[in-house]
């Protein structure tokens, strides 16, 4: 008889229910029953996983066979750029199993999932967006236009173009899609490579500006960054045309 230990070994590098596991329904050892447990639930989550895929997978073939993904990453904060990305995948690609909307990853996940969509994609492309231009134009037409130049850069030609909930000036055939990384891989996968570029952005400009945290807000509008700036004063990265900071600015609060 093999022990506990073997046992839950032996399940942990199961891949699938094999005869020999439904057999340990059978053994009365504690050990035994939790480590099954483990088996069945970990097999229920991967199954998960697996459905989910499929139905993003569904999703974009209903458009075609090429399809670009088109999302942003930092809409929302008072400092650095909005920032794009566009990406046509293979159909039916297992290597690209449990990409979600990047928001309810993790960082270190994004980051791995980014690494295995460059790697795999048939096309992709990142667009950084300043915030002169931001401030120029406004929020959504500055993001607009920085998702149609990622389609723009793409080296391959899509059949069709999904974006995340925002119409573009483009030629192709496209579709809005209210929470479309919640729907589509592709769309999934741009919100990753949009989250992760932008990410790494703010790092550097942590590093560039210590005393602003932005490696740890991101530039959003958090207590501790609004009294950075109160402090140390506004950045050329900082947003103008964003409340706080325009009223902050015009009324000569800060300089």
């Amino acid at each position: 008889m093999k022990t506990i230990k073997e046992i839950t070994i032996a399940l942990q590098q199961a891949i699938g229910e094999e005869p020999w596991i439904k057999d340990l329904q059978n053994d009365e050892r504690k050990g035994v029953q939790k480590a099954l447990q483990q088996f069945y639930t970990k097999q229920a989550k991967q199954q998960e996983k697996q459905q989910a895929h499929t139905k993003r997978v569904n999703f974009d073939k209903g458009y075609g066979t090429r399809v670009a993904g088109v999302d942003e990453a930092g809409r929302g904060p008072l400092a650095g750029p909005v920032v794009t990305a566009a990406v046509i995948l293979p159909v039916d690609c297992e290597a690209l199993m449990g990409i979600n909307d990047s928001k309810q990853l993790s960082r270190v996940q994004r980051k791995q999932y980014a690494t295995i969509i460059k790697e795999h994609a048939l096309s992709y492309a990142i667009h950084f967006q300043p915030v002169n231009i931001i401030d120029q134009l406004n929020i959504y037409e500055a993001t607009k236009r920085s998702m149609a130049r990622s389609v723009g850069l793409l080296h391959e030609i899509p059949d069709f173009v999904l974006v995340d909930a925002m119409t573009l000036p483009i030629t192709y055939d496209q579709e809005s899609i209210v929470k479309g990384d919640e729907k589509s891989l592709s769309i999934a996968a741009a919100s990753i490579l949009a989250k992760t570029a932008r990410d790494a952005y703010m790092d550097d400009l942590a590093v560039k500006y210590p005393e602003y945290g932005f490696e740890q807000h991101a530039g959003y509008g958090t207590k501790q960054h609004l009294a950075a700036i109160a402090k140390h004063g506004v950045l050329d990265e900082h947003r103008k045309s964003f409340e706080p900071i325009k009223s902050m600015t015009e009324g000569g609060w800060l300089t």
